[in-house]
């Protein structure tokens, strides 16, 4: 089932120009100071137009924070692809899928002010063993490192799992097709979500145990489960049905539901004209198709999701198609059974193409990318208000008793209180966006809550303690 509603409110906050980027491929994720962080695939200063790292207010005012290929034979890296993520301490970290000392992709850390560190170069050992083509972002697990996928390179040259600490020593968890017929999966492309059970998930866009004409030669990809040490589980090999009705190829990874349960999409297969799909399943692997695109006319619902969902504070999934709708790509809500509304469709005046997964600000409003389209035709940054209110987020999302966390939020100064699950936490408000603090002694997991003199702010999302 799907709706149609009239366009909500979605503003046009910047078009690139190429001098300050060109075509966001990534989402945004917000920072401690309250900017929005992001990044462009290319364009920028430097003369090899390799991409760029920028921060944009919640109004709108866009800064270049740096310049990929500044350094001699593009050693700090080229074109990213992968969104940013902030650790507890305040620096970001992120991914180039080429560049670095071998041409293979980095991985780096970047303060919020601009200073670049490469803290690894991927392809550093024979044949590429450690990875090659870091295009997904990166997550923090609960033990304070850092988790993450190559597309290419690994043991097998189709692709890895690695670890890598804040320091830059990086292990290689798992290395794809390794099964025979590649049923283990082939080429992730997107990033991990870290489980309350300590474990992690992901996607492959290729590879699994099922193959015909209608997909790769390595299979239709898969979801996969992979612990901390390395033992990877295949939980759902797509292309299972007549048709490719389950879906295929999915190139955004999960989002961990309230429920429990992990929500995707797929690129193309399904039920309707191979548009793609949005799934649910569960952490022990049962698979459920929840919503086929392009089942209306004229595919106004949209048609093949590139990006991933995310469950906002009124419990819904939002996400992006690549196409459709009555333009060049839609926004949408679905509920976690599967009923379907769009948002918006694009016109590429206002942008064209949204590849990259949605991000919920902490002052409820909604803020995205277009990879093309808008006043230049570079792409844009925009912003979409369904009328959410304002809430907090946690940076991170799990940790153990006595880890720091930082609280991030609208308006916090003048706040009174902070618990996790009820337990009260000793805190000290940095600034109005900011709060930092260590989980308290006997606090399990559950909602962390602040008391401000103007309202009760809760998490987005439910604080996990291992």
């Amino acid at each position: 089932m799907a709706i149609t509603l009239p366009a909500q409110t979605v503003t046009n906050l910047h078009n690139f120009d190429v001098t300050d980027g060109q075509f966001p491929f990534a989402g945004l994720v917000q920072a401690a100071n309250g900017d929005l962080y992001g990044n462009t695939y290319s364009g920028g200063a430097s003369p090899n137009n390799d991409g760029t790292i920028f921060k944009i207010t919640p109004s709108g005012t866009l800064t270049t924070v740096y310049n990929f290929c500044e350094l001699t034979n593009c050693t700090d890296g080229a074109t990213p692809i992968g969104p940013l993520v902030q650790d507890s301490n305040g620096n970001l970290y992120g991914t180039s899928g080429y560049g670095g000392a071998n041409g293979r992709g980095i991985v780096f850390k970047i303060s919020a002010g601009g200073m670049l560190t490469t803290l690894y170069n991927f392809c550093n050992l024979a044949g590429c063993a450690d990875g090659s083509q870091p295009y997904a972002g990166l997550v923090q697990a609960s033990n304070g490192n850092l988790y993450g996928t190559t597309e290419f390179g690994g043991a097998n040259s189709h692709g890895t799992v690695f670890e890598i600490t804040p320091a830059g020593t990086l292990t290689t968890l798992y290395s794809f097709c390794a099964l025979s017929g590649c049923a283990d999966g082939v080429s992730p492309s997107a990033g991990l979500v870290q489980a309350g059970n300590g474990d992690f998930y992901g996607t492959t866009q290729d590879g699994g145990a099922n193959h015909n004409n209608d997909c790769d030669a390595y299979g239709c990809g898969t979801v996969f489960k992979i612990t901390p040490g390395g033992g990877l589980t295949t939980l759902h090999s797509f292309c299972a049905k007549t048709g490719c009705a389950d879906g295929q190829t999915p190139v955004a990874g999960l989002v961990l539901a309230s429920n429990g349960n992990f929500y995707g999409t797929t690129q193309l297969g399904g039920a309707d004209n191979n548009n793609g799909t949005v799934f649910e399943i569960t952490p022990t692997g049962n698979f459920k198709t929840l919503y086929n695109f392009c089942s209306q006319s004229g595919c106004t619902d949209g048609q093949g999701p590139i990006g991933g969902l995310i469950q906002a504070t009124d419990g819904d999934l939002y996400g992006t198609t690549s196409a459709g709708g009555i333009g060049y790509g839609t926004i949408y809500k679905i509920t976690p059974s599967g009923s379907l509304t769009t948002l918006h469709s694009f016109l590429n005046t206002d942008g064209s193409e949204p590849y990259g997964t949605l991000v919920q600000d902490t002052n409820g409003t909604f803020y995205g990318t277009t990879f093309i389209g808008g006043a230049n035709g570079y792409g844009t940054v925009y912003s979409l208000s369904v009328g959410s209110g304002p809430f907090v987020e946690t940076v991170p999302t799990s940790g153990k008793v006595g880890a720091a966390v930082k609280i991030l939020g609208s308006s916090l100064t003048g706040a009174t209180s902070v618990t996790f699950n009820g337990t009260a936490a000793v805190f000290t408000v940095v600034s109005s966006s900011e709060i930092t603090t260590t989980v308290p002694s006997g606090a399990t997991s559950g909602a962390v809550k602040v008391t401000t003199p103007h309202s009760m702010l809760s998490s987005n999302v439910p604080f996990v303690i291992p």
